[in-house]
């Protein structure tokens, strides 16, 4: 999926006996994100394979590398300033103003009210920044999984790359590219399964059941968070059109299912757009995976009719951030080359600033930003001034 790769060591099924399969993949992926430059082949194995990148500290060290994001080089965090006469910004308020349920079960409103007004900025800041990327409702179902997780300036770094790059074809004036991204579903399904793909034909149902989940990267359809970012690291790691590649495995998946009811459209679209709570999702990523492998979509469009595809931005680009990404430096050596004229503060005033930080972090935003600047402390006080 993403090249040649080299395969994880000591990870479920390598045999290891000192250690956990967790132990030994955590091990693994801090070997390689030490490594001069960063081995980011394994940590996009580490993400691909069972368990993916572990938890919510390691995802803010790996998901940065993904990209290709320098976690010391940030864009200046993003203020109100940004909304003035914007385009966008009305559609904006809005989407995020109904994301209630994107949040934490149980958080506090006000601290909440923090995080929609960051969410804003950010999806502004992005859309500022690229006036030739337009907004799509479901944009900030990605940009909210990212603030989550790795808080608002490097938040806004991942979103200004993925836009430019994995969600690009998503983001013209027209959702001409959208559909030929869509198109790939059905080849896929017959390529695996014809009888399943007949079946479909003849119920009209076509692909809208699946948009949502591929322009949100299916932050919209789960309600498990966690969930949600198990699939993200897998999309991070891996091609850009590999969420469509998602949808015809997780079709597939339920094939017996489908087959049972009634051919027609409203059926079988009701039963496809709802995903089970008890999905097996380890085994969809692990089938995507290797269904990515099988039919890869030059070899895709070569088989079947799906010619005018060559037209998609975002798989042309994907080469290039790879080829980009391979040539990073491990944090710790970006950290001892930035300048006392950057963000970062003398070490002298570090501690205390440190200290203020979390206070004011922890009594604004409480349990969500207070995760972030724990691990950002991992990563020095640099880190932790940065990230918000």
């Amino acid at each position: 999926m993403t090249g040649k790769r080299r395969p994880p060591r000591n990870v479920p099924g390598g045999g290891g006996r000192s250690l956990s399969w967790r132990k030994q993949k955590s091990v693994l992926i801090h070997e390689a994100l030490t490594q001069d430059p960063v081995d980011v082949e394994t940590l996009r194995a580490a993400a691909v394979t069972e368990g993916g990148l572990l938890g919510q500290e390691v995802r803010r060290r790996v998901w940065p590398k993904l990209l290709n994001i320098n976690v010391f080089s940030l864009p200046a965090k993003p203020g109100p300033a940004i909304r003035t006469n914007h385009r966008d910004y009305n559609q904006v308020l809005m989407d995020v103003r109904r994301s209630l349920r994107r949040f934490p079960t149980g958080m506090a409103s006000e601290e909440r009210s923090v995080l929609q007004e960051q969410l804003i900025d950010m999806i502004l800041y992005v859309l500022r920044s690229h006036p030739e990327l337009h907004y799509y409702q479901g944009y900030h179902d990605v940009a909210v999984t990212l603030l989550l997780t790795v808080g608002l300036r490097l938040g806004t770094a991942m979103l200004q790359t993925l836009s430019t790059h994995h969600l690009r074809d998503f983001m013209d004036p027209t959702m001409e590219r959208t559909r030929c991204v869509l198109s790939y579903l059905m080849p896929l399904i017959q390529s695996e399964s014809p009888a399943l793909h007949d079946f479909l034909l003849r119920s009209e149902v076509g692909c809208i059941f699946a948009l949502s989940w591929l322009i949100t990267w299916y932050g919209h359809v789960l309600s498990d968070f966690h969930k949600v970012l198990r699939m993200y690291d897998f999309f991070l790691a891996s091609h850009p059109l590999t969420p469509v590649y998602c949808a015809a495995q997780m079709v597939l998946l339920r094939e017996d299912e489908v087959l049972q009811g009634d051919c027609d459209l409203p059926t079988v679209h009701q039963l496809l757009s709802t995903i089970p709570n008890d999905f097996p999702y380890e085994t969809l990523i692990a089938r995507t995976h290797s269904l990515f492998q099988r039919h890869p979509p030059t070899q895709l469009e070569r088989q079947t009719s799906l010619q005018r595809l060559k037209s998609i931005s975002s798989s042309s680009s994907f080469r290039s951030l790879q080829i980009s990404s391979a040539q990073q430096r491990p944090d710790f050596v970006l950290r001892q080359q930035v300048t006392p004229t950057s963000d970062v503060l003398p070490v002298r005033s570090q501690n205390t600033l440190v200290k203020l930080a979390v206070w004011g972090i922890s009594a604004s935003l409480g349990a969500a930003a207070l995760a972030v600047t724990q691990t950002a402390m991992e990563w020095g006080p640099d880190l932790l001034l940065g990230l918000f």
